[in-house]
């Protein structure tokens, strides 16, 4: 699968599972709760189908220049605390430069469906980050940064992944993607980023629980 090929289908799949709770809705009639099992259910069915399309996908040229998988692993372990680091500073001037409350209010949404239903805290912290880094990172940054190189290809992916998540927060999410694109580049590895992603998601949501509780 060529590079062309491998983004469009990977950035469509990311499209239908994004859309996938209107579906259930309007055609299957789901209760709310089953709206949940099923969203969980497509992220899952999503994640997976990205990573055959990975696996039959051709490499881009960053990832011939990988390190080893055993420094790939560890600079994605210590990139989920800097990556909670860097939150916390983004925070900080979006509060006092910008006037932006701290409290993220897509963070709270995800915090009150799982509460209603604990299976979705694994669409949010495991299928969710690994699809984000397969369209972010790889189908739009990795697809890009061989002809434009690292600054305008990471710019463009981070902002849409904060657009993507529209809920003001735009300078946090780009600030993380931009985080992202430069581990994923420096690892060439997609798998480096997205393991940062995944622990980062998981203490932030555990975190939330444990203070709702």
């Amino acid at each position: 699968m060529n590079e062309k090929k491998y983004s469009f289908i990977t950035i469509f799949t990311y499209g239908l599972v994004l859309f996938s709770p209107l579906l259930f809705l309007r055609v299957f009639q789901a209760s709310s709760s089953q709206i949940i099992q099923l969203t969980t259910l497509s992220y899952f069915i999503g994640a997976v189908l990205m990573i055959f399309y990975r696996i039959k996908s051709q490499s881009f040229e960053l990832e011939g220049r990988k390190k080893s998988l055993l420094i790939s692993i560890l600079i994605g372990i210590v990139g989920i605390p800097a990556s909670l680091l860097l939150q916390m500073l983004i925070l900080q001037i979006e509060q006092r430069l910008l006037g932006q409350s701290v409290a993220s209010q897509n963070t709270q949404n995800i915090v009150q469906l799982i509460m209603n239903n604990m299976i979705f805290i694994l669409a949010t912290t495991i299928a969710g980050p690994i699809m984000e880094e397969f369209v972010f990172r790889r189908a739009i940054f990795g697809s890009l940064e061989k002809r434009f190189g690292f600054i305008l290809p990471a710019l463009l992916s981070s902002v849409l992944f904060a657009f993507a998540h529209n809920d003001g927060h735009y300078l946090l999410y780009a600030g993380l993607g931009f985080l992202f694109c430069g581990m994923y580049r420096y690892s060439g590895r997609i798998w480096t980023s997205m393991i940062t992603h995944v622990g980062m998601n998981l203490l932030v949501i555990l975190t939330q629980l444990a203070l709702q509780s």
